[in-house]
């Protein structure tokens, strides 16, 4: 099936960015959008949480939402899928515009606030599922909840047995005060508060907790939530979210937007940070890289700094759903040509 994105990108991208997702969606859960030649090279296979990755290449939280195309998603190369962030009672979001390219810098902004269905909605598609790939669940609180820690319990509760992997995201930059539950107190009674109700939860069905952190942090932040992370025991960390800076290189007319700013500017903070946390917590934690990825370079890079996975999403605005089998691909080359036997022996190479 040859790749038709080279002629519809440039059209949807005429469209309201949001517009233009939802008909992608719309597009996927109808099947019009058909997966490619399968390309799977075992040298990308890796075991995490005794679960069996395909391939090491996820699709980010933020495309799929409300679960409507993990299984659509899957089927167009994905190893792994992140479904979210799913919050407790549906919620619209911010107004509308809350979406903006800024394609000479390969980037976007958003500040879509949480907009949700709620984990009712997504608990009955997930339940539907065959369960035949690997699907996240990343969740987030109402935005005029009172106690987060119960909208993260509920979201907890609900979704626990239906996820792969649940992920507590607590670094969105578009939800007053999320941000905040980034300190070591607030932390650490989260995660312990969502723990306890995972143990609930029977071992064979508990799914592995991972917590989503920004970019936007100092080393005393870090210092925090990798000290928090380990006394709790979380699972897994994912490096990192949007940022709330804007370099000076940007040249997108909609640069000043308020919200967070995702793609190839993202990916030297975000590597840095990767990298900063796997230094502090080394093989103890296992780490998902996310941010900037555009090549199989890029997602070489985030393996090397530190991440047994890597996640996408803004590059597929711009190069489309034929960008996973060239990430694969030139990402298998590279492991190679530096002589790793495995995708896991590449795991941190730079920090060593």
């Amino acid at each position: 099936m040859p790749d038709l994105y080279p002629l519809a990108g440039p059209i949807l991208r005429l469209l309201d960015p949001e517009t233009a997702h939802n008909l992608a969606i719309a597009a996927l859960e109808r099947g019009l959008i058909p997966g490619p030649a399968p390309f799977e090279d075992a040298i990308l296979q890796t075991r995490l949480w005794d679960r069996d990755f395909v391939n090491p290449i996820g699709l980010a939280a933020g495309f799929d939402k409300d679960a409507r195309v993990a299984d659509a998603m899957l089927a167009q190369g994905f190893g792994f899928v992140e479904i979210g962030s799913v919050t407790p009672r549906p919620q619209p979001g911010n107004p509308r515009p809350r979406v903006f390219r800024l394609s000479a810098d390969g980037a976007a902004v958003n500040r879509l606030g949480f907009n949700s269905q709620g984990i009712d909605a997504v608990a009955e598609r997930l339940g539907k599922r065959n369960r035949s790939g690997i699907v996240g669940v990343n969740i987030g609180r109402n935005k005029d909840s009172a106690q987060a820690v119960d909208d993260y319990v509920s979201g907890a509760k609900v979704l626990a047995r239906l996820a792969d992997y649940l992920v507590v995201n607590v670094s969105s930059p578009n939800t007053p005060g999320l941000r905040a539950l980034q300190g070591r107190s607030q932390l650490r009674q989260l995660l312990l508060g969502v723990q306890g109700t995972l143990a609930e939860t029977p071992e064979r069905e508990r799914p592995p907790l991972l917590l989503k952190i920004a970019p936007d942090l100092t080393s005393e932040d870090k210092d925090d939530i990798a000290e928090v992370s380990l006394e709790t025991g979380v699972d897994g960390l994912i490096a990192t979210n949007t940022t709330i800076e804007r370099p000076p290189t940007l040249v997108g007319r909609h640069r000043s937007e308020t919200g967070g700013l995702s793609g190839r500017p993202l990916f030297g903070p975000s590597t840095l940070v990767l990298g900063e946390m796997y230094s502090r917590v080394g093989h103890q934690i296992p780490l998902i890289g996310v941010g900037g990825v555009f090549n199989g370079r890029d997602a070489y890079d985030k393996i090397r700094a530190g991440a047994s996975l890597v996640q996408v999403y803004t590059a597929l605005i711009y190069q489309g759903p034929g960008l996973i089998n060239r990430i694969k691909r030139e990402l298998a080359g590279l492991l190679r040509a530096d002589g790793f036997a495995s995708l896991s022996e590449a795991v941190g190479a730079d920090q060593r």
